[in-house]
């Protein structure tokens, strides 16, 4: 989904998509090039052959650099660009970090302020079907035209600027994504900005960003270790690292340790920060707040979400928003607490509205019901598989005859696959299919899905070892207390703990396919009213195990999908599922 090659050998493959692109309009110079001369795809093709954030990652493993170095080079491409960072003070920025749910708190919070009239950029990564998704202007992705115009007008400019003497004139991926973003929000004349931190947060390209108006730091774990450090308190040291002196920030609860380093983080250069209250002190008084996005662990995040909304209308002056006090700690260690107030009428319909799709999303179509989530941290996945049974609970009520739940599921990067998948055990599958990232095994079709990362050999490797790695937990019997072990979400509802299952008595049969159309064709078989792919090839029924399950999926009353560990696998189906998202 995200292209990448290294810079040496992919800078002669973008100067040749250049020239293709120009080519396309006799006699029109380079100084007048327009976004008519290039398709959108065209622009896909040469982003991809940028470095993307899993090769940024292996690159900076590899060389050990100083990131405050790597920080100042993002400056010094700004600055190429035709912006200072003083130009980004007018973006009245909100800037969100965090290990999970931070997209779903910028999602919340941009909605809120949407509901407001204000008008809205939000950038984000990653993105699940194009490219384009991850910078959007009033909650809607920036059109395919807009998207080539700003693409080539930046490339162009980065292409005149650049130094003789260096032999890299063009910044990684998602350093030139963020670029861009900053370049649409200004020409847009948006309001205000909710910008995602891509990773970490002190030396994300992203904290070039010296005033924003408040920031926000959602629920902290253990995620990109090689980068971050190996604890939650390291972890919470790079987060803290967006903090600026004097603007406002506000966290959820964590646990002490990593609470106490954010709270030293913002003492150290004069930044507030509050801790936020749990919605239920929003709701006394009032009826219930109702949340766009399902799942308990969706709470923390649109509490978070309210604080940011309010204090930024506050430090805007906005019209009916008065300034509140902050409550003391009720333990010294801790920031103070964020004011609670009744959240108005514009804050209860952005909740209510908001939309993140990849995120405990639910798809019903006819026999099927797909459960989509991009869990691929322990903490993320505990909530998903919560979540997930809860919803079963509502929807075998529903159905009568025989059910067939399946998982489908890919992990990539460092993250561990058997933490994830013994989270998963519980569950009970009768299937688990395990699938790369592919939409298809080619993907020249759609620049969106290409991938240059890997090749096709190791990510079957991955799946492979995925299905290893289920097989032998299945066949250690998953305890039917393995839930009660876990510790809850720190300051959040006990009820994260899921309430003991029972023994697990059956085993799951598990498949591994080259790529996710071909999983879905035997996921499917022929059964969902939306996904009508072709035949699917011969030999896909060959394993005894596919063709066993294929007459069991074809005679159930009901199929339950989840499909989880990784967000661009949860991309690459719902292409597949909703066409709509690729037009």
């Amino acid at each position: 989904m995200k292209g990448d090659r290294p810079l040496a050998s992919s800078w002669p493959v973008a100067k040749k998509l250049w020239r293709e692109a120009t080519m396309e309009q006799p006699g029109l110079s380079r100084g007048t090039f327009s976004a008519k001369s290039a398709s959108f795809q065209d622009a896909v093709r040469t982003l991809n052959t940028l470095q993307t954030n899993a090769s940024y990652l292996e690159q900076v493993k590899s060389q050990q650099g100083d990131p405050q170095t790597k920080l100042e080079a993002m400056k010094l491409y700004l600055a190429r660009s035709g912006l200072q960072v003083e130009d980004l003070d007018r973006l009245n920025i909100i800037h969100i970090t965090g290990t999970k749910g931070k997209g779903s708190t910028c999602a919340f919070t941009e909605r809120i302020l949407r509901s407001y009239g204000l008008k809205t950029g939000f950038f984000s990564s990653p993105h699940l079907v194009q490219v384009r998704e991850r910078i959007r202007i009033n909650g809607q992705p920036i059109s395919p035209e807009l998207f080539t115009k700003h693409f080539w007008h930046l490339y162009h400019r980065l292409e005149e600027t650049k130094d003789s003497k260096s032999c890299v004139s063009m910044p990684a991926y998602f350093r030139f994504l963020t670029l861009m973003a900053f370049h649409v929000f200004l020409q847009e004349k948006v309001d205000l900005a909710v910008v995602e931190v891509g990773i970490g947060g002190a030396y994300d390209c992203t904290n070039i960003i010296r005033k924003p108006v408040v920031c926000g730091v959602s629920s902290l774990g253990i995620d990109h270790t090689s980068l971050l450090g190996d604890t939650v308190e390291k972890i919470a040291w790079q987060k803290g690292g967006i903090f600026k002196h004097g603007v406002p920030a506000f966290t959820v609860p964590q646990h002490d340790g990593p609470l106490a380093v954010l709270k030293e983080r913002a003492e150290q250069i004069s930044c507030p920060l509050y801790l936020c209250p749990p919605l239920e002190a929003l709701e006394e008084g009032g009826p219930p707040l109702a949340l766009g996005l399902e799942g308990e662990h969706q709470r923390s995040n649109a509490a978070l979400a309210l604080q940011l909304a309010r204090c930024w209308l506050q430090q805007k002056e906005h019209p009916g928003i008065r300034e509140l006090k902050a409550s003391r700690p009720s333990l010294l260690q801790q920031p103070p607490l964020a004011p609670v107030f009744q959240p108005p009428s514009h804050m209860r319909l952005g909740l209510r509205d908001t939309e993140w799709p990849g995120r405990a999303q639910v798809l019903r179509h006819g026999y099927l019901t797909w459960y989509l989530d991009g869990a691929h941290t322990s903490s993320s996945m505990q909530a998903c598989v919560r979540w997930f049974r809860q919803a079963l609970l509502r929807e075998e009520r529903q159905s009568s005859g025989p059910e067939v739940r399946v998982l489908l599921f890919n992990s990539t990067g460092d993250r561990d696959p058997t933490a994830l998948l013994k989270l998963l055990q519980p569950c009970q599958f009768d299937y688990a299919v395990f699938c790369p990232n592919l939409t298809e095994v080619s993907s020249k079709g759609n620049a969106d899905q290409q991938n240059f990362t890997v090749t096709l050999d190791q990510v079957m490797l991955r799946c492979l070892e995925h299905q290893q790695l289920w097989n032998h937990l299945d066949e250690k019997q998953a305890s039917p207390d393995l839930w009660s072990a876990t510790s809850p979400e720190p300051g959040g509802p006990a009820s994260l703990r899921l309430a003991p299952c029972p023994p697990h008595t059956h085993s799951t049969s598990s498949l591994v396919f080259s790529c996710i159309l071909n999983a879905l064709q035997w996921i499917t078989q022929g059964r969902d009213p939306v996904f009508q792919p072709p035949s699917p090839p011969r030999g896909l029924l060959a394993h005894p195990v596919a063709g066993s399950g294929a007459s069991a999926l074809r005679e159930a009353a009901a199929i339950h999908v989840l499909v989880t560990g990784s967000l661009h696998l949860v991309g690459g189906v719902l292409k597949l599922l909703e066409p709509s998202l690729s037009q």
